[in-house]
């Protein structure tokens, strides 16, 4: 039993030799291909500090010689000394600061809701910006050369003998304040970004009125009187740059007007009388278009926001 034992342990000895050789010799053929690899490797990363890539030197002498300005030019170590002054602010700066200037705002005014006559003529708005927001201004309009009468009141006045009465204006003025409630920008010919704001105004004033004799024209004439007046309205305003916008407004004058009394008197005396002259007074709305430009002052500003 011993006997057969050690038989079987030779033979399984014998039979493990040839395996164990084979190993060692693939084992010794790995370690010679990685000495290999690292004398290469070595070399190669020699070659990359020595020069560059195969390729690389004609492909940018090429370049050059097309396009010069295409090489580098810059002093790379200059360049890192330089000290880096970048801004980033919190908040998108906005294209026109308003705050702290002026606005002169010339324009042209004309009613929309007076059928009867109109009053067009020139005004001028002239504000201070207290904020980005706000302002407070004052604003003129001059009437007087330009109250039109129309034709179809003289015709059915002369043939039907029917008179509404009209009332023609001097001047008006006006203490206002604005408020810009609303900004944004919109695309336009082509690639070109306009800039615009909705805003709306407020104030309190006077309003320069007198009635047109058209009842008894014979006996009658009358003088321009002040009237305490208030008004509200509407506005947007276009940017073109940033000290120039085109407005456009939509603004009412309320105020009591006086108007022609429509009845004559018989007597030449109560004729004459100007107490008789004047009928009742009624609330005036003169709503009116006002289409014109902003020019801020002083043309240039600075931005002083936190970053």
């Amino acid at each position: 039993m011993k006997t057969i034992r050690i038989a079987l342990i030779t033979a399984f000895a014998l039979c493990q030799a040839p395996h164990a050789a084979l190993a060692q010799d693939e084992e010794a053929e790995g370690e010679e291909a990685e000495g290999e690899e690292g004398e290469e490797g070595e070399e190669g990363e020699e070659g990359e500090d020595e020069g560059e890539l195969p390729g690389e030197e004609s492909t940018l002498g090429s370049i050059c010689e097309v396009d010069p300005e295409a090489c580098p030019k810059l002093d790379f170590d200059k360049e890192a000394a330089r000290d880096i002054k970048e801004q980033v602010y919190a908040v998108q700066q906005v294209f026109a600061l308003r705050v702290r200037r002026f606005e002169l705002q010339p324009y042209w005014g004309f009613t929309m809701n007076d059928q009867f006559v109109s009053h067009p003529g020139p005004g001028l708005g002239i504000n201070y910006w207290i904020t980005q927001v706000l302002a407070i201004g004052v604003n003129g309009n001059y009437y007087e050369p330009f109250n039109a009468d129309s034709e179809f009141n003289f015709q059915t006045r002369r043939a039907a003998r029917i008179a509404v009465p009209l009332t023609e204006y001097q001047w008006g003025a006006a203490l206002n304040f604005t408020y810009v409630p609303i900004a944004g920008k919109f695309s336009g010919f082509g690639d070109f970004i306009f800039q615009y704001d909705g805003y709306v105004v407020g104030g309190v004033g006077a309003i320069s009125t007198r009635p047109i004799p058209i009842i008894d024209p014979d006996n009658r004439t009358f003088d321009f009187a002040p009237k305490l007046a208030f008004n509200a309205g509407i506005g947007l305003r276009i940017f073109f740059n940033r000290w120039f916008a085109v407005d456009l407004e939509v603004r009412d004058y309320i105020f009591s007007d006086e108007l022609e009394n429509t009845s004559i008197a018989q007597s030449p005396q109560a004729q004459q009388n100007k107490d008789n002259w004047t009928g009742e007074s009624k609330l005036t709305n003169n709503v009116q278009a006002q289409v014109g430009v902003s020019i801020f002052l002083p043309f240039s500003f600075e931005y002083r926001l936190p970053k």
